[in-house]
C-alpha cells in the first residue's frame, strides 16, 4: 500500500497579492493605495497539493527552500493543510522565492523572485520517496530549471515503479517550449491551458491540439478559463462549462483545476466525471483571494457539481 495518493515535486513561495479592481501602479514614487493585501500560499505546486489534500487525498511535497522566514511560513502553511513536508529541503545558501501578484480580479500581473524556486534536481527525489506514492505531479517546469536534465528520468522512474505522472508546464516565460514534446512521452495526465497548448503544438484551434497532444499522452486536459474545459483520451472528447461565480482571484484556479481533474483519474472516474471535479475546483477557487482559501472539500466540490451539469 503507498503511503501517499499524491508526491509533488515543486517550488515552493509564497504569493503576496495586493488587489484592488482598479489597480494601476505608477513610477516616479507615486503611491498607489490598494484594497487589501494578503500573504499566503503561492506556487502552482504548492496549490495544487493543497487542493489535492482538501478533497481527501494524502500527499507529500518536496521542493527546496531557504532558511528564512517565507520558507518557515510556506513549510508551516502546508503542514496546516494536512501535507507532508518531511521532504522538503532546506539551503541554507538560498532565499525563498517570492511572487508579488497585482491583482484586478480577472487580471493579474506577477513579479516574481526566483530564490530557491528553481534548485530541486531530480536526483534529490528517490526511488524511495517515489515508490511510497501512487502518483507523482509536477508543475510550473519552466520555472523549475535545474529539475530540467533529469526529468524525464524522473518521469521513467516512476512509470517503472508503477507510479502515475501528471504535468502542467505553465507559461513558458522565453516562450520556446523546449523539452516538452520528449517528456509528454513519459506523462500520463497532461493539463496545459488553451495557450499552452497552442503553443506547443503550433495550432489556435482547440480541438486540433488537444488531437495532436492526445497521442503523446494518456489524457490531456485543457483549461479555458471562464469559458470551462475540455478534455481528451483516446477518441473520446468532453467539454464542461465553467460554474457561474463572482470572480474575486484567478490566483492557482488552474492548479485548483489540475488537483480536482487528479482526483478523478486516481478514482478511476470517467472523463465526463474527472473534468467536471477540475472546472467545479478552478471554479470555486476563484471566489476568494489568494490560491487556496477558496479550494473545496470534496462533498463541496460534489454538490456544486450537482448543479452545473
Amino acid at each position: 500500500m503507498a503511503k501517499y495518493d499524491i508526491l509533488v515535486a515543486g517550488e515552493l513561495n509564497p504569493d503576496l497579492i495586493l488587489s484592488d479592481s482598479e489597480l494601476q501602479p505608477e513610477f516616479g514614487q507615486m503611491e498607489v493605495l490598494v484594497e487589501s493585501a494578503e500573504l499566503t500560499i503561492g506556487s502552482s505546486s504548492a496549490i495544487f497539493a493543497c487542493g489535492a489534500a482538501s478533497l481527501g487525498l494524502s500527499v507529500a511535497f518536496i521542493g527546496v527552500m531557504g532558511d528564512d522566514m517565507f520558507g518557515r511560513f510556506m513549510v508551516s502553511a502546508l503542514e496546516d493543510k494536512g501535507i507532508d513536508v518531511s521532504p522538503v529541503i532546506v539551503n541554507p545558501n538560498l532565499k525563498t522565492g517570492l511572487c508579488v501578484i497585482l491583482n484586478r480580479g480577472t487580471d493579474r500581473a506577477i513579479l516574481t523572485h526566483v530564490g530557491a524556486i528553481n534548485a530541486l534536481e531530480a536526483e534529490q527525489i528517490t526511488n524511495e520517496l517515489i515508490s511510497q506514492a501512487k502518483h507523482l505531479h509536477v508543475a510550473a517546469y519552466f520555472l523549475q530549471t535545474n529539475l530540467h536534465p533529469g526529468i524525464l528520468d524522473l518521469f521513467n522512474r516512476a512509470l517503472e515503479l508503477g507510479v502515475s505522472t501528471s504535468l502542467d508546464t505553465n507559461w513558458d516565460p522565453a516562450r520556446e517550449w523546449s523539452g516538452v514534446a520528449q517528456l509528454l512521452g513519459s506523462t500520463n495526465v497532461f493539463l496545459p491551458n488553451e495557450a499552452e497548448a497552442e503553443a506547443l503544438t503550433g495550432t489556435p484551434d482547440l480541438y486540433k491540439s488537444a488531437h495532436i497532444l492526445s497521442k503523446k499522452v494518456e489524457v490531456v486536459a485543457i483549461k479555458q478559463g471562464a469559458a470551462g474545459a475540455m478534455a481528451r483520451h483516446g477518441d473520446e472528447v468532453v467539454q464542461v462549462s465553467a460554474l457561474p461565480v463572482e470572480v474575486v482571484d484567478t490566483v492557482g484556479a488552474g492548479d485548483s483545476f489540475d488537483a480536482g481533474f487528479v482526483y478523478g483519474y486516481l478514482q478511476g472516474w470517467s472523463l465526463k466525471d474527472s473534468l467536471q471535479l477540475g472546472v467545479v475546483c478552478g471554479s470555486l477557487s476563484t471566489c476568494a483571494p489568494g490560491g487556496v482559501t477558496a479550494q473545496p472539500t470534496l462533498e463541496e466540490a460534489l454538490a456544486a457539481a450537482q448543479h452545473n451539469k
